[in-house]
């Protein structure tokens, strides 16, 4: 996850709006048989003929002298046993009928290339996971999606986002009706027709003329959110089939066109600056762009846009989008850097780093994130290498110089450097780095399981630390939930370590382990319904296979039915997780139906859709596919 918006910005962060068959006895002995020519063979001969009567005999005697054990079995095999290929063995003797048995038949398999290939939810869908908890527990995450999106069509349907205590919409995003388009791609993931409908629909009819009459957007957000969600909705609907929608309303087309409407003002960003850098404010009225305020920009917005114009430039045929997009990373890879480390800003003006703060919060986030992604998207190209170079550097910067571990209990988290390299250590951690995580473990294996990638020696040492910190960083950024009252976590924690702590500051839960570890000061302690812990809890659970990061996430899920659901429709960051009951912020953040609840869906979901070595996500969760690896709607 990228930079989100916090709409009370605090002094010492600045964030942006950023699955047998039984055998008859005659069957099997028929089966045991030679061929027939063989037997006509054989049988013609007086030899033959004895052999043959020897055969029989022996089968009588060992039908008369064996009888059944007395042990209950199912089909030849122990009823219950873990192994299903041991046969039950009684008095000495084994059950004639398994002499001549063939292996079980098991369900037809997919060849390994093809399996999960598209993430297809309809009738092809295959459902290997059928836990009835988890199938439960997921239509529990539709249900809440189903509520945030109510409470936004009663009350902002139109708007950038929902005030759902105020009852009431606001923009803050351009007015392009943000949280219809950032919703779009969940409820055709999750089947939800009625959703998937109104949002088409509302889009055909109004998102044109908005893109054509607004004034100033934000680059980044407005392709993670409103670019990306479009792109991910045409090919959810062209090339997925609606996944598991039904819904035959709004044409694919519809999604396409209006995603290269906006595309082309869009651009100006880039054309506009005299360097690599686009500028971060556009007018798409007009189309023209210009820097920000103070000539900067965001380091993790500008490199966190080529997922969507490369894809877009794909699906179209016109390569300027992919073209331009690709140049702020081409032009990024020439710049000097600390171990791979980026400071989190940068000049469209001088195309050059400005300052020395380095951190994998706010502004740096989702260069690091991209620099993997669009590898993973260009299918591992050799013409994109220096890619998963700079991130592989990078995680080795990472590592080296921002991971320490808390005391008294040993957290392992990922600080800051805000005045560079050579200056002091900050064991500040936002809940933005939780994202960190998932895009390890994604490194690590390249999206199949670890399983899978030790059995096809695909995984080197490199990799297995990284998954190996993907763990610890997951295990940190889940007790930042469970370390509060609410069980949920604050925007940003300090750890205490043996040059920082700070008495007082706890999350209010003493009965967590980790109380003493966790520091949660007065202005960081509200909560805007992050997706970044369960993003890569997600894509843990997808990797390692271990149930326990299913388990973490609907703890976070419960907790956040429990404090920020509203009755009359919708959720509501918070201001203060410490406190119970929390005090309600008063927003939905388009992210919360475009990001938290999809992860949550997908983390409870079957493993087979939406397979992460045939998809990327984009930084605000919209899937968009590798290339090659999907079939052409």
């Amino acid at each position: 996850m990228s930079s989100k918006s916090l709409p009370y910005s605090k002094k010492d962060v600045y964030y942006d709006n950023a699955k047998f068959r039984h055998r008859s006895f005659v069957k099997m002995i028929s089966q045991s048989l030679p061929t027939s020519n063989v037997k006509h063979h054989c049988m013609s001969c007086s030899t033959g003929k004895f052999l043959f009567l020897i055969m029989i005999f022996g089968v009588a005697y060992l039908m008369l002298t064996h009888t059944s054990p007395t042990n209950s079995v199912t089909g030849g095999f122990v009823k219950g046993s873990k192994n299903n290929s041991v046969e039950h063995i009684t008095g000495g003797g084994i059950r004639f009928r398994n002499i001549f048995r063939k292996p079980p038949r098991l369900p037809p398999q997919l060849p390994p290339g093809e399996k999960g290939s598209t993430g297809n939810l309809g009738h092809e869908r295959r459902k290997l996971n059928s836990d009835p908890k988890w199938i439960a527990r997921q239509q529990d995450v539709k249900k809440a999606f189903i509520h945030a999106w109510s409470g936004y069509k009663k009350y902002a349907m139109g708007y950038d986002e929902l005030m759902p205590v105020s009852k009431r919409g606001v923009d803050g995003l351009g007015g392009l009706g943000a949280t219809v388009v950032d919703a779009l791609d969940t409820a055709m993931i999750m089947g939800a027709d009625e959703v998937v409908s109104e949002a088409g629909l509302w889009i055909e009819a109004h998102l044109s003329n908005r893109i054509n009459q607004t004034g100033q957007v934000n680059l980044f957000e407005t392709t993670i959110r409103v670019l990306g969600g479009l792109l991910s909705a045409y090919h959810l609907s062209s090339v997925e089939k609606g996944m598991d929608s039904t819904h035959k309303g709004t044409k694919p087309v519809v999604y396409l066109e209006t995603a290269k409407n906006l595309a082309d003002r869009l651009l100006s960003g880039f054309t506009s600056s005299p360097t690599a850098i686009p500028f971060g404010d556009v007018v798409l009225r007009d189309p023209s762009a210009h820097p920000a305020p103070d000539g900067r920009s965001s380091t993790s917005e500008v490199s966190s846009l080529q997922l969507e114009f490369n894809y877009l430039s794909s699906v179209s045929g016109d390569p300027k989008y992919s073209v331009e997009a690709m140049k702020v990373l081409e032009h990024m890879k020439t710049l000097p850097k600390v171990e791979g480390l980026v400071p989190i800003f940068i000049n469209p003006s001088t195309g050059e780093f400005s300052g020395e703060n380095i951190r994998l919060g706010s502004r740096g986030d989702s260069y690091y994130e991209y620099l993997l992604k669009v590898w993973l998207q260009k299918n591992q190209e050799s013409n994109v290498t220096y890619l998963y170079d700079m991130y592989e550097e990078a995680m080795k910067g990472v590592r080296h110089r921002l991971v320490r571990k808390s005391i008294p209990n040993g957290l392992v988290f990922v600080g800051e450097l805000p005045y560079g390299s050579d200056g002091s250590f900050s064991p500040k951690m936002d809940h933005l780095v939780c994202f960190l995580p998932g895009t390890l473990a994604l490194g690590a294996t390249k999206g199949i399981t670890k399983k899978k990638a030790m059995t096809d020696s695909v995984i080197n040492f490199e990799d297995l630390k990284n998954l190996k910190l993907a763990e610890d960083l997951a295990k940190t950024c889940f007790e930042m939930y469970s370390v509060t009252s609410t069980g949920l976590a604050p925007e940003i924690a300090y750890f205490h370590t043996e040059e920082f702590s700070e008495g007082g500051l706890d999350g209010g839960n003493k009965s967590s382990e980790y109380v003493n570890d966790i520091i949660i000061k007065p202005a960081d302690r509200h909560n805007l319904l992050r997706p970044e812990t369960v993003e890569s809890l997600f894509v843990l659970y997808r990797i390692t296979e271990d149930p326990k990061y299913r388990e973490w996430g609907w703890q976070i899920f419960e907790a956040f039915e429990k404090y920020t659901r509203i009755d009359t429709g919708g959720y509501s960051s918070l201001d203060d997780v410490t406190s119970i009951p929390p005090h309600k912020r008063d927003k939905m953040e388009t992210f919360f139906l475009g990001e938290t609840l999809k992860y949550l869906y997908l983390l409870f979901g079957d493993s087979s859709v939406l397979p992460l070595d045939k998809f990327v996500f984009n930084t605000e969760a919209h899937p968009i596919p590798v290339e090659g690896t999907t079939k052409r709607g």
